[in-house]
């Protein structure tokens, strides 16, 4: 509940809880775009670029899948509005003022958006596209093979997809 809604005393409305029923999901794609693995051996650069793309990776792959779900555009949506919040606090604590937020929050939406378009294509091809679409979209360590990434990509893509609708909402996915 915002301060103004306690000030007043509104009562949180129906698309707070909503964005709340997905926010596990959001945690859980953070927490799978944290893992070590992704920077240690599939080359993602460890910077705050990379870190960015991996959590803008995982959250493509699975808005992917929710976007093939009637059940599951509702959700999806609230699940883009916590990514919103989330890199717009990070924006505000790295020191990025109001005046440019805004700015900066259409540039990572529309790579955000442009990823999904981009993945969306390339995972119903081969390797060799998806390694090309890597190599645009992840910020890699100096010298990382981006075809090192099409494995864990394509796994975790197809972990996500296995998923019921009710098991994705429930963040339950395996890693």
């Amino acid at each position: 509940m915002t301060l103004l809604s306690r000030l007043i005393g509104r009562q949180p409305d129906t698309n707070q809880a909503r964005r709340d029923a997905v926010r596990p999901l959001w945690h859980r794609v953070v927490e799978i775009a944290r893992e070590k693995p992704w920077y240690a051996q599939h080359g993602i650069a460890d910077t705050v670029g990379g870190r960015f793309d991996a959590v803008t990776l995982v959250m493509a792959l699975v808005v992917l899948r929710m976007e093939r779900d009637d059940a599951l555009i509702d959700p999806a949506a609230r699940l883009t509005e916590l990514f919103v919040d989330d890199m717009d606090g990070q924006l505000r604590q790295s020191g990025i003022g109001d005046l440019v937020v805004g700015k900066h929050m259409g540039k990572l939406m529309s790579a955000l958006g442009g990823r999904i378009g981009a993945l969306r294509e390339a995972l119903g091809q081969d390797d060799a596209a998806i390694a090309t679409v890597l190599a645009r979209n992840v910020t890699l360590r100096e010298g990382a093979d981006p075809a090192a990434l099409v494995g864990p990509v394509k796994t975790l893509a197809a972990q996500v997809d296995a998923l019921s609708a009710d098991d994705l909402l429930a963040a339950r996915i395996p890693r």
